[in-house]
């Protein structure tokens, strides 16, 4: 794999990535394409992609902590994670960078040990709470222009098809590769 920002050959890219220990995924809009599905009852359903859930299982197969942190409740979110095996989950989460700061010194994980994948400025505010930023900050193709001009990575999938499976590939092969 060729590691590629917007900008081209990203330096260093493969060297933060391969360092990877805790990838932390926001839900709507990054492993979902942030659309929200209710039924006449009002409940909530979800679209996730089988590729992501491939690549996340792959992650934590190699020894990558997953952590899922998103701002909204969701029953298909919990289920989903359940059923890929994900046990850091954190839901209607209203301080995202109170849950990160709990979770990483629950597991003793340094800031540049983590990767944050987001959509939105709340994911941005995310990466930005770390004192020396993330090791890893990626965006979904179609994550907000702040987003993605302060990412080391966009994906070329947007949220919800095949953009976490490709933020988990480009882990991945960098570890492999060191």
């Amino acid at each position: 794999m060729t590691f590629l920002s917007p900008q081209g050959p990203a330096t260093g890219l493969e060297t933060r990535a391969a360092g990877i220990t805790l990838a932390v995924f926001d839900v709507d809009g990054v492993m979902t394409d942030g659309r929200l599905y209710l039924d006449e009852d009002g409940r909530e359903t979800k679209t996730f992609h089988v590729r992501d859930g491939l690549g996340l299982k792959r992650l934590m197969q190699h020894g990558v902590q997953i952590a899922v942190i998103s701002g909204r409740p969701s029953q298909a979110t919990a289920a989903r994670c359940a059923e890929l095996g994900i046990t850091h989950v954190h839901l209607a989460c209203a301080d995202k960078p109170a849950a990160l700061a709990a979770l990483t010194a629950q597991l003793d994980i340094a800031d540049r040990a983590i990767a944050i994948m987001g959509d939105d400025l709340p994911d941005l505010a995310l990466a930005e709470s770390l004192a020396a930023g993330p090791g890893l900050l990626l965006a979904v193709a179609d994550a907000v222009p702040a987003l993605r001009r302060a990412a080391h990575w966009v994906s070329a999938a947007p949220g919800g098809h095949g953009a976490v499976r490709q933020a988990c590939d480009l882990i991945l092969d960098a570890r492999e590769a060191r």
